[in-house]
């Protein structure tokens, strides 16, 4: 979920956290972010006039763990996890890489990582640990900060790497793996059919067949690339292509 508002007021209590606000289960928080230290000077690169300077999102990336909340200002990108704060100025980001990271509890689930000049590596996930057996999706709350954070990191004048998908190597080892076993479980499958177990062979098939969906969809949806600030690959984005 996403919060589109200049600086909304919040009310503390005895001084401490501001109040989160929430609809439905998506954690959705506006935080009034301590100092946040000594960084590079950056540019403004504020929307235009009338709309909203600041966008926030949040997801839960453990079911008992604090959230991470990420919010884009004029000039930076900023982060908090329970005690933990920092900014990151968007001329400091050097590379972005988008990627489809299924699990067992969340077939459709996607992933950001952003690395900067001196700062840790940040991972933003489209969804959260809403209960230990289910995941909730956030895909248009997503896919509306990514291009955002694309469009003022653009704005800035920064040129980091942009990659998509799984890093090369790793990804082509990954396919050769696949391939080998897809065609190990077809031959097993036609060698079931020609010994006239049709039980055995439907239940290999069957396998097979899911086999060939899931892990088609990830290796389809990761091909490696680069990509622009301006034309962000729809495979690797929620909702900007079919979902499986």
């Amino acid at each position: 979920m996403l919060l589109h508002g200049h600086r909304l007021r919040i009310m503390r209590l005895h001084d401490g956290p501001p109040l989160g606000i929430s609809a439905g289960n998506a954690i959705i928080a506006l935080l009034a972010f301590g100092s946040p230290g000594k960084f590079l000077a950056s540019m403004d690169v504020s929307p235009q006039p009338g709309a909203s300077p600041d966008l926030v999102y949040a997801y839960k990336p453990s079911l008992l763990g604090a959230p991470f909340e990420f919010r884009l200002t004029p000039t930076a990108l900023e982060w908090r996890r329970g005690r933990y704060a920092a900014q990151i100025p968007y001329r400091q980001i050097r590379r972005l890489r988008l990627s489809f990271r299924p699990v067992s509890m969340q077939s459709h689930r996607f992933r950001t990582e952003v690395w900067s000049a001196g700062g840790p590596k940040l991972q933003i996930f489209s969804t959260s640990w809403r209960s230990i057996v289910e995941q909730e999706r956030h895909d248009a709350a997503y896919t509306a900060f990514i291009v955002e954070l694309h469009r003022r990191i653009a704005a800035a004048g920064a040129a980091p790497t942009l990659q998509a998908g799984t890093p090369v190597v790793v990804y082509w080892i990954g396919f050769a793996v696949f391939a080998a076993a897809a065609l190990a479980l077809a031959a097993l499958t036609a060698r079931a059919l020609q010994a006239g177990a049709y039980a055995g062979a439907g239940l290999v098939g069957g396998f097979l067949a899911l086999f060939l969906w899931q892990m088609g969809t990830f290796f389809r949806r990761n091909r490696p690339g680069a990509y622009r600030a301006d034309a962000l690959p729809p495979l690797v984005l929620p909702g900007q292509a079919n979902s499986e």
